[in-house]
């Protein structure tokens, strides 16, 4: 028995993930990947159609992480799986890209990420409505409720910068990011991460191609180009690949968390680089929408899947 009890002891601080300095290399790497992209997608929208930006991130990533899967000789897997990761790739990256894009032409990159930061907060909230056997504390409702004061006061004090057509975009997208990991944890949980990469933006990158023929930019400057160019071989094909070396290192759970940091530089890097506002509605919203989400997320420690499983809260964040 005591024997017994060591065991379980030990297989439990190994699912734990504390820490290790690889582990804050590839969080850091992370939190500035998806910490870019928001500004990026701002820069080239002024020149090129939404649709098209859509097919310039998810072309090069297609090829690339096809490229990957051919190589580990694992294209059965994505036959056998295609229908549920050509889902995938829809409501996380074929609609949520192209609305996303559309509204920051009229919104800042800093509102657009503040707005994407709700997402674990939709999460619990779509997970209450499931009516799933998952317990949600008093502290996760209590944090539904600071996060949703904390968006009341970011859209309601931020009104002028975005009309309610844009801020419904961004609603989708959030639904998006929010219906995409619950996609992955129930059905996509036994297929490796590059394998679903690939088959999704290769599906959404197909689908755009006849819309971006047609809205094909007559003229697009070198930071225009650059700008497409990072968001699809940095901060789409290396930053999963880099987010998968994160999750095995510290676990899905500090992973998540890497939203938050991002949406800070993002918000950043929008006043410094971009002259947006630093408004009330940020000031006030942020902490709170921060807050909210730290506490919506909290939850009791589960037990550690057998080897070979996944934990039903793995997610895979796509924050850009």
């Amino acid at each position: 028995m005591h024997s017994k009890a060591q065991k379980c002891k030990s297989s439990a601080a190994k699912y734990a993930h504390p820490m290790t300095r690889r582990g804050w290399v590839l969080f850091i790497a992370m939190a500035v990947i998806w910490g870019i992209p928001y500004l990026l997608i701002r820069v080239a929208v002024r020149q090129v159609d939404p649709g098209f930006l859509v097919l310039g991130r998810t072309g090069p990533t297609a090829l690339l992480m096809l490229t990957l899967v051919v190589s580990r000789r694992q294209l059965a897997l994505l036959r056998s799986n295609f229908k549920w990761i050509v889902l995938f790739g829809v409501v996380e990256f074929g609609v949520p890209w192209f609305f996303m894009s559309t509204a920051e032409k009229h919104i800042t990159s800093s509102l657009t990420s503040l707005l994407i930061c709700t997402v674990p907060l939709l999460s619990v909230a779509i997970q209450r409505l499931r009516r799933t056997k998952e317990h949600i504390s008093t502290r996760r409702y209590a944090g539904l409720g600071i996060g949703a004061l904390g968006v009341a006061l970011l859209v309601g004090l931020d009104l002028r910068g975005g009309s309610i057509v844009w801020l419904s975009m961004m609603l989708v997208v959030c639904v998006g990011y929010t219906i995409g990991p619950m996609i992955l944890a129930t059905k996509l949980s036994h297929v490796p991460g590059p394998v679903i990469v690939a088959g999704a933006t290769s599906f959404v990158a197909l689908g755009w191609l006849p819309w971006s023929i047609a809205h094909w930019p007559a003229h697009a400057s070198t930071e225009t180009i650059s700008s497409i160019a990072v968001l699809s071989i940095v901060c789409t094909a290396g930053a999963f690949l880099i987010f998968f070396e994160l999750v095995k290192e510290v676990g899905s759970t500090k992973s998540v968390v890497v939203t938050y940091i991002n949406t800070a530089l993002a918000v950043a890097l929008g006043v410094m680089g971009l002259n947006e506002p630093l408004t009330v509605g940020i000031i006030i919203g942020f902490p709170l929408v921060l807050i909210g989400s730290i506490f919506a997320t909290s939850g009791a420690t589960k037990k550690a899947p057998l080897r070979g499983e996944v934990s039903s809260d793995t997610h895979l964040v796509v924050n850009d």
